[in-house]
C-alpha cells in the first residue's frame, strides 16, 4: 500500500465537517477527522455510540457528518453497524445495491472495553465486514469522568479518587488490542499524534473483507486536566514512554510500527496531566515504580513478540 501523502488529502472535501461543538483540543475530533480523510472516496456508513461525538456533532438541525450516519445507544455501536452491514449484504444478494460500501463504528472506551464488549466480541466472531474504532480517552468523560477498564493505574477519577483511601485507580488497564486480536481479526493500536500511521491503519482495515479493530488513545483536556493547546504533545508522551506502543496484529503476527529513539520515563507523561499530579509526590514513589515496571514488562514482551528484541 502506497504511503499517504499530505498533497493527496489537502484540499479534499472533508467528510467530517468543521463547526462541531467538541472541546478545544479534543482528541476525538482530531482522530475522527483523520479517519474520515483516510476513507477517501469510498462510500461508507458510520455509527457512533452515545457520547461526546454524538452530542458535539449532531445538535439538531446541524450535523458534522457528510456521510450516512446513525446514532445508537451507549453499548450498541458494534451491534448496530453489524445489523446495517447484514442488511447491505442481503440487498446486494438481491441485486438491489451494486455499490461496494464500507461500515465504520466509533465507540468510547467505556462503550467498548466495558458495557459494549459483548456486542463487539459477537460482531467480530460472526465476521461482519466493518471497522470498529475505539476513541479511547481512558474514562467515561462524557458522564463525569468515571473510571473504565481502560483507565490506567493511579489515575484520579470521580469513581477512583486519589486521597487517604485510594491512590487513584488500583487496577491495570485492560489490554484490549490483544483481546480483540484473539478473535483472529486485524487489530491495531494508534495515536493521532502519529497521523500518518493512524490513517494507514484505517486504510488497511477498510481493505480487509471482515472485521477490524483499531484502538486510538485520544487526549481529553477536560478529563485529563491538561492544556488543550498541548493535546497532541501530551498523547505523544504516552507513545514515547512506551505506555502506548504503536503496533498492529494481523493473522496473529505482531508488527511494531514505531520505536522511540529515546524511551522517556512514565513520569514525563504524568507531569502533563492533572489526573496524575498526586503521583509526583514522594509518598507515591513505590506506586510509580510499580507502574514503570509494568510498562517496561509490557514493552519488552511486545518487542519479543514482534521479533524486535
Amino acid at each position: 500500500m502506497a504511503p499517504i501523502r499530505l498533497k493527496d488529502i489537502a484540499g479534499k472535501t472533508e467528510k467530517f465537517a468543521r463547526g462541531h461543538r467538541l472541546c478545544p483540543g479534543c482528541g476525538a475530533a482530531i482522530t475522527v477527522r483523520q479517519v474520515m480523510l483516510a476513507v477517501g472516496d469510498r462510500p461508507v456508513v458510520v455509527a457512533t455510540a452515545t457520547g461526546c461525538m454524538e452530542i458535539g456533532t449532531s445538535l439538531f438541525p446541524h450535523t458534522s457528518w457528510r456521510v450516512p450516519w446513525i446514532h445508537t445507544n451507549f453499548p450498541n455501536a458494534a451491534s448496530t453497524i453489524s445489523g446495517v452491514e447484514a442488511m447491505y449484504r442481503a440487498k446486494r444478494k438481491k441485486g438491489e445495491v451494486s455499490k461496494k460500501i464500507k461500515f465504520i463504528a466509533f465507540g468510547g472506551d467505556g462503550g467498548t472495553y466495558d458495557i459494549g464488549f459483548q456486542a463487539l466480541s459477537g460482531a467480530a466472531e460472526r465476521g461482519h465486514d466493518f471497522v470498529y474504532i475505539c476513541l479511547n480517552n481512558e474514562g467515561y468523560m462524557n458522564t463525569g469522568g468515571q473510571r473504565s477498564s481502560a483507565t490506567p493505574m493511579g489515575a484520579d477519577t470521580t469513581t477512583s479518587p486519589s486521597g487517604k483511601v485510594l491512590p487513584g485507580k488500583i487496577q491495570w488497564r485492560k489490554d484490549m488490542v490483544r483481546v480483540m486480536a484473539e478473535h483472529g481479526i486485524y487489530a491495531a493500536q494508534a495515536c493521532p499524534s502519529k497521523w500518518m500511521d493512524l490513517m494507514r491503519k484505517v486504510e488497511k482495515a477498510l481493505e480487509i473483507d471482515g472485521p477490524a479493530y483499531i484502538d486510538v488513545l485520544i487526549p481529553c483536556p477536560t478529563g485529563w486536566k491538561g492544556d488543550p493547546s498541548q493535546s497532541l504533545v501530551t498523547v505523544q508522551k504516552a507513545v514515547d514512554a512506551c505506555y502506548w506502543p504503536l503496533y498492529e496484529i494481523e493473522g496473529y503476527k505482531i508488527k511494531l510500527n514505531y520505536k522511540p529513539k529515546e524511551k522517556i520515563p512514565i513520569t514525563e507523561w504524568f507531569r502533563s496531566q492533572g489526573r496524575f499530579q498526586h503521583l509526583l509526590k514522594p509518598e507515591y514513589k513505590d506506586l510509580v515504580a510499580k507502574i514503570q515496571a509494568e510498562v517496561d514488562r509490557r514493552w519488552e514482551r511486545l518487542l519479543k513478540d514482534a521479533g524486535e528484541a
